[in-house]
């Protein structure tokens, strides 16, 4: 039997997997109103496939507050999600707090993992100042990404697993539920395991900042960054997978906190990071490109336009708005009036009085002198350029993602701009 401690986005998505791999699981939070909304089927993450991979495995998965139901486990994973603030600095403390709280009640054989994402140093410290015998406690680096954590829980590429010492083989419990993923698995250091996820996180916004880079040239002197990127991908240095779909900058929290650990390791270490006060700058600028096009196109002639915004989440398939440029838009925009439409994620209240959100996306164009469209929602490609122009009062259509056809757009007399695109 396996347990995970910490119901949120992580442990939610990654116990399902384990019960879909055939595990029974028992699942526990210390919220026990949680626990009764889980019980009753009720989710606080929107993930496409995972209510249907629950209704699969739902037999074998177990809801409790009570730690005294993990004694029966020999492996059990701390999966909580770890908070960043405004400043994107990681809070631990609920997860130090939950840790602390609850691991000496677990039997001394349990091996026990933690997923969350820490600090280089955060376990040795750990387990220290818990007395864990320190060949037990282990940490496994997590890639879920919001939006795919359904698909990368059930199909890692590989599991990174911090250990004191690699050279010992890992315990017989977290082995069969490695084999049961089938990928490869890289022991190595706690330190290295704790560095290795923010590393993959710094490679993919080195990729982020030079697509963005590059792609706001496109439009300045007339390439098109989607003939260059098939080029690209054709290069073996780079690759068919490398991240090269210029978009609004880097946003939901996870990699903005890895940015903000790297400065201030280098700044106790005495090591240069001025790399990320450039990525950090970068992704800055690209954030408001919809802003700068709306500015140039309409606003410096209408200051107070009603702008219709598609998508609210900082990236689809995802209900998260943790550093998403529509809310910056919005924030940003205070004269204009805003009517907004996104799937899944929800924002009101008197921080925006200037926004008012609709149920669907056509509702929200209705006499709207331009159309913003925020947020890569699938859906969005599904609506013709036709029916838009029949709703908006104007002709401007400001799509970052390209999420529509140009060309159909210039037919049916819409004026579309696109990042990367002259």
């Amino acid at each position: 039997m396996i347990g995970f401690i910490g119901l949120s986005h992580l442990g939610l998505n990654y116990s399902v997997a384990t019960a879909a791999k055939g595990f029974e699981v028992v699942c526990l939070d210390p919220d026990a109103s949680l626990i009764g909304r889980l019980r009753g089927g009720s989710f606080p993450i929107d993930e496409p496939g995972f209510l249907e991979l629950y209704a699969a495995n739902k037999d074998r998965i177990r809801y409790t507050s009570d730690v005294s139901d993990l004694k029966s486990c020999d492996l059990v994973f701390y999966a909580l999600d770890v908070r960043t603030n405004d400043a994107n600095e990681s809070d631990l403390v609920p997860l130090t707090r939950l840790i602390e709280t609850t691991a000496p009640a677990l039997p001394a054989a349990t091996t026990v993992v933690v997923m969350s994402q820490v600090k280089p140093g955060y376990m040795r410290v750990l387990i220290s100042r818990t007395n864990g015998a320190p060949n037990s406690w282990y940490y496994q680096v997590e890639t879920l990404i919001f939006g795919a954590a359904v698909r990368r829980a059930l199909e890692p590429e590989r599991f990174i697993v911090g250990a004191a010492d690699p050279a010992l083989p890992l315990p017989d419990p977290l082995r069969n539920w490695h084999a049961a993923f089938g990928c490869p698995v890289l022991p190595m250091r706690f330190e290295s395991a704790e560095l290795a996820k923010i590393a993959i996180n710094c490679f993919l916004v080195s990729s982020v900042s030079t697509t963005n880079t590059l792609a706001e040239l496109c439009e300045a002197i007339g390439a098109d960054w989607s003939e260059i990127a098939s080029a690209l991908r054709l290069d073996r240095r780079i690759g068919p997978h490398a991240y090269l779909k210029p978009g609004l900058g880097i946003a939901g929290g996870n990699l903005e906190r890895d940015l903000v650990t790297v400065k201030g390791l280098a700044a106790e270490n005495g090591t240069d990071a001025g790399i990320v006060d450039a990525w950090q700058q970068n992704s800055a600028h690209a954030k408001f490109w919809a802003v700068r096009v709306l500015e140039r196109e309409l606003l410096h002639r209408n200051p107070t336009a009603r702008i219709a915004v598609w998508g609210l989440a900082y990236k689809q398939d995802t209900h998260s708005t943790k550093n998403s440029a529509s809310i910056e838009l919005i924030r940003t925009l205070t004269g204009c009036e805003i009517h907004a439409y996104d799937p899944v994620a929800k924002l009101e209240g008197p921080h925006f009085p200037n926004l008012t959100v609709h149920p669907d996306p056509l509702g929200a164009l209705g006499g709207a002198v331009a159309l913003v469209i925020m947020t890569a929602w699938g859906e969005f490609s599904r609506i013709a350029p036709a029916d838009i122009r029949e709703r908006l009062t104007g002709s401007l259509v400001v799509d970052p993602y390209g999420m529509l056809d140009r060309r159909e757009c210039e037919a049916d007399g819409l004026r579309c701009f696109q990042i990367g695109r002259a």
